[in-house]
């Protein structure tokens, strides 16, 4: 089931001032990005991020699963998603814990 864009579009607004925020539809979800970096997923209408050990510390006891079948474990955000200012403290010591992303080649 494909997420609803409403609430991708909240989830955004929510995480907006962390950053330069870009969504794009991957496989019928959504990767989130924060200043170049892809964080997490809104898939099933569902808040996802990357697990970190930042983001383990500033969370405490973080709720795991896969943003889809097959997928590594993330964090599942679904309590605070109304704290914009908790969602933003998250996602900032996520992504500064992530590598640069790498360069792309150009096309020949």
């Amino acid at each position: 089931m494909a997420s609803d864009s409403y609430f991708v579009e909240y989830v955004v607004e929510q995480i907006g001032p962390a950053g330069d925020i870009l969504c794009k539809k991957m496989f019928g979800e959504y990767g989130l990005y924060c200043n170049g970096k892809l964080f997490g997923m809104v898939c099933d209408d569902k808040f996802f991020v990357k697990p970190t050990q930042a983001g383990r510390a500033y969370i405490g006891s973080p709720t795991e699963a896969p943003a889809y079948p097959g997928a590594k474990n993330s964090f599942l955000i679904e309590e605070q998603l109304d704290d914009s200012s908790w969602l933003c403290g998250l996602v900032q010591c996520t992504v500064a814990e992530l590598p640069e992303p790498k360069p792309k080649k150009k096309k020949k």
